[in-house]
């Protein structure tokens, strides 16, 4: 059968897609359906069909899953942020588990035995709510006029009202309330991306963890906040308050934070620990969202590394130094690469507040900093540790650390589909994969953190980069 777009369909669910959407087919021709778990039937609406396949727009469920349960977020749906919160935790796991394992099958060409063999059971929680340190809140305004708070619904700029999120701190709610308030008392209007004018954009807020600090960031489209002491003193009660500021971003841009970041209360930056290692954090650092799982994930990372005090170390995309500096203690001589100059700043700042001494962090792209340190440097490595954005590693790193041969490649990995491309070359090049594990870094989300450990094949030949 033909389907055309709003055609109404019935589906059994019978798997999930890399988004988190359900999967099923009407009559043998498959759709993705949001919303929709494995093991519903449903009732749909196409909204987009092509040759193959199709998408539809879930209205009813039919019968439920037995793994789906009573979301926590009365939004969550409209929101889009949470798009496996209807579905049970232990089974959010095992999706995840599968989505790992069915990239390095399909992508990286490696062989369901050996996938099962190195696989290892995935880190999860003990809560999948309250674990976000950072979020990054929209300002507008409703249909009425109406000031409001919240998150974009998906694939959209607008926004769904909502000051408290499951997956943020409690205090989120508390602060954007008095952040409202004050710009309604203060007539403060709300930025408009139609339009360009109206000033307040977003509303960032960080919390450490261990430390309790907070800090509070106003991006304005403007270079001053009016009656912004009425704001401060507002803010500066609640407990932990450590940090207020705006930053100016006056251009038309997706891009969230301005360069130029305006101390209006208390310090630049608030601290946070992971494991032993002290962090100082700006409105611009990177620092993982999820401290709890973050831990776990390092501690992965330094288990699969197994450092025994004398090797030398390269964390690529290192960031604001984290991975380097829980390394540190474990290895002779660890260096990091950042493109981003401030994070290196950052990071070289960190290692000298925790007094260690045999971190070294250099600026630039990976691909240009790790040829020129091997070739013209002659350094070497004996384990690299590469942790790259989600677009995966660059061809000439890959290249670089073929040439450079360390015994051991841990590769931490945000987007599995890059990985398992990334390992099929590095696989190619002389290194087999020995032990890979999923991190739940982002519950009641489709996204998954995995690590993979890669060992080096000493009947290879040293592969010669042009």
């Amino acid at each position: 059968m033909k389907y055309q777009k709003n055609d109404k369909v019935v589906i059994k669910i019978e798997d999930m897609g890399s988004s988190g959407e359900g999967i099923g087919k009407a009559d043998g021709f498959p759709f993705f359906v949001k919303d929709a778990l494995i093991g519903d039937t449903v009732e749909a609406r196409a909204t987009k069909v092509k040759q193959n396949y199709g998408y539809a727009r879930l209205e009813k469920v039919i019968t439920p899953s037995s793994f789906r349960v009573e979301p926590v977020c009365p939004v969550h749906r409209q929101c889009g942020g949470c798009q496996l919160q209807a579905l049970s935790y232990e089974k959010q796991l095992e999706y995840k588990q599968k989505k790992v394992q069915d990239a390095l099958m399909r992508i990286g060409g490696f062989s369901r035995e050996t996938i099962d063999r190195i696989t290892e059971p995935v880190v999860g929680m003990e809560s999948g709510f309250h674990y976000r340190n950072k979020a990054q809140f929209p300002i507008g305004s409703d249909k009425n006029g109406n000031l409001v708070a919240g998150f974009y619904a998906g694939r959209t700029h607008s926004i769904i009202a909502n000051t408290d999120c499951a997956l943020g701190v409690p205090e989120n709610r508390e602060i954007l309330e008095i952040v409202l308030a004050y710009m309604r008392k203060y007539h403060v209007p709300a930025y408009d991306e139609k339009t360009g004018r109206g000033l307040v954009r977003h509303v960032l807020i960080r919390k450490g963890f261990v430390t309790g600090q907070l800090m509070v960031c106003l991006v304005i489209n403007g270079k001053k906040l009016p009656s912004a002491e009425r704001l401060v003193a507002a803010l500066a009660v609640i407990p932990g308050m450590t940090s207020v500021s705006y930053s100016v971003n006056e251009k038309n841009t997706n891009v969230i934070i301005g360069e130029r970041i305006v101390l209006l209360w208390g310090k630049e930056r608030i601290e946070d620990r992971i494991g032993d290692i002290m962090f100082s954090i700006s409105p611009l650092s990177f620092y993982q969202v999820n401290p709890v799982q973050t831990e776990k994930l390092y501690g992965v990372a330094a288990e699969f590394a197994d450092l025994k005090g004398n090797e030398t170390v390269w964390d690529l995309y290192c960031g604001i130094g984290t991975i380097s500096l829980f390394l540190a203690g474990k290895a002779g001589q660890v260096y990091g690469v950042e493109v981003v100059p401030q994070a290196v700043a950052d990071a070289r700042d960190n290692a000298a507040r925790n007094g260690i001494g045999n971190a070294s962090f250099f600026v630039g792209k990976a691909e240009e900093v790790l040829p020129e340190k091997y070739r013209r440097e002659g350094i070497t490595a004996d384990v690299i540790v590469v942790d790259p954005p989600r677009k995966g590693c660059d061809e000439r790193c890959l290249a670089t650390m073929l040439q450079m041969r360390p015994e051991k490649i841990v590769y931490v990995s945000c987007d599995c589909a890059t990985l398992a491309r990334d390992l099929k070359a590095l696989c190619a090049g002389g290194y087999e994969p020995e032990r890979v594990r999923a991190v739940d870094m982002f519950p009641m989300t489709g996204h998954v953190e995995s690590i993979v450990l890669l060992s080096k094949l000493h009947t290879k030949q040293n592969i010669e980069v042009e």
